[in-house]
């Protein structure tokens, strides 16, 4: 055993050390390091912490939530503000997106739906076009509308008729810049 032991180093030991059974003293500290450290890498601990800590995925969240959020009190506020987030939104939307413009003029649609629904209703009906505009994003990787998606969450949970306008506007600002 001590000479098979002193062979597996220099061969390929991923393949024997898969193929024998385990040591007899569990504790391999003192002969085992090795092995051990490899063990719970195969069984996902070590790689899961690793892809996590250097992988893309972390990278890739920071940066579309890098825009500046849309302030719905300046929104409503300035003209001004809201054509510049406009251009904004466009800009973004060309570096990242591939998303069409019919689909823009789609979401447009529902976006003037809903204002124009009663007002006892016009809540839920913005409430449904934030599962929609979700979706949009998520089906599309449109993932420049995101800060149109928390947006919109801040005007329904507000439930201000002049917001829900100024969203609109907005909107329409986008599909106009957009063509």
């Amino acid at each position: 055993m001590a000479d098979n032991q002193q062979v597996q180093p220099k061969g390929d030991t991923k393949e024997k050390k898969d193929n024998r059974p385990p040591r007899e003293g569990r504790g391999a500290p003192p002969g085992g390091g090795g092995g051990g450290d490899r063990g719970p890498r195969r069984e996902g601990g070590g790689g899961e912490h690793r892809g996590d800590r250097g992988g893309d995925r972390g990278d890739r969240g920071p940066r579309f939530d890098g825009p500046p959020e849309i302030e719905l009190e300046k929104l409503v506020a300035d003209s001004l503000y809201l054509d510049n987030q406009a251009h904004g939104v466009v800009s973004r939307m060309r570096d990242m997106d591939s998303g069409t413009k019919s689909q823009l003029r789609r979401l447009y649609n529902a976006v003037r739906r809903a204002c124009r629904a009663p007002e006892n209703e016009r809540q839920h009906e913005f409430v449904m076009l934030r599962a929609r505009l979700a979706y949009t994003i998520a089906r599309h990787s449109l993932r420049s509308l995101d800060t149109l998606e928390k947006l919109l969450l801040q005007v329904t949970r507000k439930n201000d008729p002049r917001a829900y306008e100024r969203f609109k506007d907005l909107f329409e600002a986008i599909v106009a810049y957009n063509e």
